[in-house]
């Protein structure tokens, strides 16, 4: 049986704070729709106190920004680069273009092709999120994508040096310093001064994720990555302390960070509440992980690890921490999540800022339906096919003809029909099935 030892504010108070944002987040982008260049940037004034001349940044610009970033910062960032790419680059190898004849003179096939243009939104007005450049920018890359936009917010006035190099390492070919929704909007519906791009891809708050799923249909987008989510999956094999650091460390994200504990060990729920206390009394960031405790924290006791997994199932987390006596079993077994992190010697920031594996993953249960952002996600599978016989024309066409006429599409069957008669040399009558 679930019993909570704490739990988060009721569901109904979230639901109204998503109606808030849907409604403010449909006016901003009808607004950029309407007035464009001006619209964004009366938007970045007010949201962010910035308007350069610019909001994109030169060549000049950029080498003066990654100048400005140490040897030894500067070396960090391309090693987690390496990695994401190195990663990105083994998933781009596993996905084949094929071609095969699945009768005598039916080729069938499709290819892998990179979307055309991606914009890239990096957050960064709270926290320089110098590793989102690397998540979205770099992997775009490693698809082959031609044109590459990326746009991440002012950070305490001006544009933050290392996510700048990042995503000028990573590889993007236009980058804007410009926040919010502004920037989405602007990316995706594009303005006097910026092309829209046929993607957006990228983490973000509330306001930037609700933007990227009203735009969705006009561009595509990886995924619904909104506000972080973190679970910890724990037994009596490990202690409060990492379970409480681990939790608190995503709380710090923002104010609406869902933070859970699920343990089947009333003990270790216990310890791991006090443990938390007293973290939050040192913790620099407490302000802001205090707030997505207190409204967004959960504990979670169940009677089983079998109660367990159905548990983490149902909530879907975007970030699963399993640290039990069988991490496998719940590699093997756990189907809704956004990433799993296995066993207490890695954590959630790994992958966050280093490992290799991306970090914009599904919130809000989207884990559900998708997985993360991978190189995957920058290409479109197109299929395609040829007849090269007149045989398997005729063949394939009286087959078609019949089908066609089975579902009333008469003009669908000429389609058919005509083939047969050219390359089949059968007189069929106009409007009338292939026999």
């Amino acid at each position: 049986m679930v019993r909570y030892l704490k739990s988060a504010r009721p569901e109904a108070e979230r639901k109204q704070d998503d109606a808030k944002v849907r409604g403010a987040v449909e006016a901003i982008l009808e607004d950029i729709e309407m007035r464009g260049d001006t619209a964004v940037r009366e938007l970045s004034t007010k949201f962010d106190n910035y308007a350069p001349t610019s909001f994109r940044l030169s060549e000049r610009e950029i080498e003066l920004l990654m100048s400005q970033v140490s040897s030894r910062d500067m070396e960090d960032i391309k090693f987690a680069q390496r990695q994401v790419r190195n990663f990105a680059q083994v998933q781009r190898d596993s996905m084949k273009d094929v071609e095969v004849e699945t009768i005598p003179g039916v080729i069938l096939g499709h290819r892998n092709i990179p979307v055309q243009s991606v914009g890239c939104y990096v957050p960064g007005g709270k926290f320089p999120m110098v590793a989102s450049a690397h998540m979205s920018v770099a992997t775009a890359s490693v698809a082959g994508v031609p044109r590459i936009v990326a746009a991440t917010p002012p950070f305490k006035g001006k544009p933050n040096p290392a996510v700048i190099a990042a995503m000028k390492l990573g590889g993007a070919h236009e980058i804007y310093v410009l926040g919010g929704i502004q920037a989405v909007g602007a990316m995706a519906i594009g303005t006097e001064t910026m092309q829209p791009v046929h993607m957006i891809v990228g983490p973000g708050n509330a306001y930037v994720a609700e933007a990227k799923r009203q735009l969705f249909g006009r561009v595509g987008i990886d995924l619904f990555a909104g506000p972080t989510e973190t679970m910890v999956v724990a037994d009596e094999t490990v202690d409060a302390e990492l379970c409480a650091t681990d939790l608190l460390g995503q709380a710090e994200h923002g104010y609406n960070s869902p933070a859970v504990l699920v343990t089947n060990s009333e003990r270790l729920a216990r310890d791991t509440l006090t443990e938390i206390e007293r973290l939050l009394t040192i913790l620099p960031t407490q302000e802001t992980a205090r707030k997505s405790w207190d409204d967004y924290g959960e504990i979670i006791i169940c009677d089983s690890y079998e109660e367990m997994l159905s548990v983490a199932d149902e909530i879907a987390s975007e970030h699963v921490q399993i640290m039990t006596d069988r991490d496998d079993w719940f590699l093997e077994n756990m189907r809704c999540y956004g990433a799993l992190f296995l066993g207490p010697r890695t954590n959630v920031a790994n992958g966050d800022k280093v490992i290799g594996t991306n970090h914009t993953l599904p919130t809000k249960k989207a884990g559900r339906y998708t997985g993360g952002l991978w190189v995957g996600k920058f290409l479109k599978t197109h299929s395609y096919q040829k007849v090269l016989t007149d045989e398997a024309a005729t063949l394939i066409g009286e087959y078609c003809s019949r089908l066609c006429m089975l579902e009333g599409f008469v003009g669908h069957a000429e389609q058919a029909n005509i083939r047969v008669r050219r390359y089949g040399r059968r007189n069929i009558p106009y409007g009338v099935a292939a026999e």
